[in-house]
């Protein structure tokens, strides 16, 4: 039987890689999005793989300093996706 640490790490190995493939993904479509739409979008999803990226980190090193640092930033890249698509949309932030 496979302890259960060792299940824990290879999950966390596998989720690091799927994470950064998809942070990859997304900055790949930051570039070459066809308009502004699709960068809002992959901006977006870069926030969340960074939040993502935290938590593990948090996991894996077993601090919860990790998880107040991702909720900081959840919080941040929420109102920054949101001025920054209304800059986009009406070309002011604040009316």
């Amino acid at each position: 039987m496979i302890p259960a640490h060792e299940i824990l790490s290879w999950a966390i190995a596998i989720s690091f890689v799927s994470v950064a493939i998809s942070q990859l993904l997304a900055m790949i479509r930051l570039v070459i999005g066809p308009g502004p739409g699709d960068r809002i979008l992959a901006l977006d999803t870069m926030v969340l793989n960074a939040i993502a990226l935290i938590v593990l980190l948090g996991i894996y090193q077993g601090s919860r300093m990790y998880f107040e640092a991702a909720l900081i930033i959840a919080m941040l890249g929420f109102v920054s996706t949101v001025a920054y698509a209304r800059f986009v949309l009406r070309g002011d932030i604040i009316e």
